[in-house]
């Protein structure tokens, strides 16, 4: 099975302009998740696609491939499915531009889960229980169904726990997903969902649509950088990495 890594990274962002090519430790946010990718060993080629000449210069400086896209996408799943088709691959990883610490731990059980043919989309999720993180709109929550398929990607806290006594565990996306290369050009040729469009959540698009998205829990701790106070965070990790 042969494995690419896509990473969609646009130099517009509501909550954060320009933040692909903000500096965590001096290098730009988007160098540190391609260079995380690579570091993993596992995949045949790992590929920033952008619509930025800056954002293009700042991966090629630093020894990055780069693929043009178009400016206007959906999402960020549409602007890699874009270039998808001309690539020599059996599954597309779209890791978020956003993930500078991602590790070769669960990327590999993202993979395994191909092994099941009937497999067609899959993600990652984290457990918590910490009502802060649930709170927060930025960490999406997922809703899973018994046999680990996705019924619903939300960044409110579902499910609602009415009764606070119950020990409820909550399932936080981590930004990576990966495709069978034609379920990939598939979701592209859909319109974005009602779903999809209300909470700006590309996932749930191939929920609407009727595609399952399996996913794996792992114990990765990604932190992934949504605001300015995110790269704050992201140092201290750093920092304290360092003196392990």
């Amino acid at each position: 099975m042969k494995a690419v890594v896509l990473i969609p990274a646009r130099i517009g962002s509501t909550r954060f302009p320009a933040k692909m090519l903000a500096k965590i430790k001096g290098e730009a946010l988007i160098c540190r998740t391609w260079r995380a990718a690579v570091d993993t060993g596992l995949f045949a080629d790992v590929i920033v696609v952008t619509d930025s000449d800056e954002i293009q210069q700042e991966v090629e400086r630093t020894g990055g491939k780069v693929l043009r896209s178009k400016i206007e996408h959906d999402s960020g799943t549409d602007r890699i499915a874009e270039v998808a088709e001309g690539l020599d691959a059996d599954v597309v990883i779209n890791i978020q531009g956003d993930e500078p610490f991602i590790k070769k731990e669960p990327l590999e059980k993202l993979l395994r889960l191909f092994d099941d043919k009937d497999v067609v989309a899959a993600s990652l999720v984290q457990e918590t229980k910490d009502s802060e993180v649930v709170s927060n709109p930025n960490k999406v929550k997922v809703l899973l169904g018994r046999d680990m398929n996705a019924i619903y990607f939300s960044r409110s806290p579902v499910p609602y726990k009415r009764d606070e006594s119950i020990d409820q565990i909550y399932y936080i996306h981590i930004g990576i997903y990966a495709f069978r290369k034609q379920a990939l050009i598939k979701f592209a040729s859909w319109k974005p969902s009602p779903h999809e469009v209300v909470e700006k959540l590309e996932c749930n698009r191939f929920i609407d649509y009727g595609m399952p998205i399996k996913m794996a829990v792992t114990d990765h701790v990604s932190i992934a950088v949504d605001t300015p106070d995110d790269i704050i965070a992201a140092e201290n990790y750093i920092d304290r990495m360092n003196k392990k």
